[in-house]
């Protein structure tokens, strides 16, 4: 449907129903919005400032990330 054929269809409802049409495209815009500022901002965060950055740092047997994921994948594989 295009714009003036939205307005126009619009146009022919009666006052309150024209009311409830705004209400509603006005609730529509903020849902919308919202969800693309959130996307937005999410979008640009740097890794370094997520809170999950150095949660295993203190582990002892991940120091070696590479012979971890080895041994992981011996123990599940190599039976």
């Amino acid at each position: 449907m295009s714009e003036k054929e939205l307005i126009k269809q619009i146009k022919k409802l009666p006052t309150e129903a024209q009311q409830e049409a705004a209400d509603f495209v006005e609730f529509l815009s903020k849902k919308y919005l919202q969800e693309s500022n959130e996307n937005d901002s999410k979008g640009r965060k740097s890794i370094l400032e997520n809170s999950f950055r150095g949660i295993w740092k203190d582990r002892e047997d991940l120091q070696d990330s590479t012979k971890w994921v080895r041994e992981l994948r011996k123990s599940r594989w190599n039976n």
